[in-house]
């Protein structure tokens, strides 16, 4: 049992961090809560909840997860070409012709 989470969770993670599913995970997730098909029904008070607990906060963590590392500053990226050229300057107007 402890795998079968483990193996969710996983895959939950990789594919919202992922650009081209992150919207249709969190679509189906959204539609899962509010559907009364569950893994574990609402009619049963705590037991039914549980797994919509469970997703909604998967969800959350996960979407902040990605705003915050989305609002980070990222490092200036250097191109090696580049940075071998910027440094190059040189002053033709003060050196001497011979």
């Amino acid at each position: 049992m402890k795998q079968l989470v483990g193996a969710f969770y996983g895959w939950y993670r990789s594919s919202l961090k992922n650009p081209k599913y992150r919207w249709l995970v969190v679509l189906g997730t959204l539609t899962y809560l509010v559907s009364p098909l569950d893994i574990s029904p609402d009619v049963f008070p705590i037991v039914g909840w549980v797994d919509d607990g469970i997703l909604i906060t998967l969800l959350v963590t996960e979407l902040m997860q990605i705003l915050q590392e989305a609002a980070a500053p990222k490092p200036p990226q250097t191109n090696s070409q580049s940075a071998d050229t910027e440094g190059e300057v040189i002053d033709v107007s003060s050196q001497e012709i011979p």
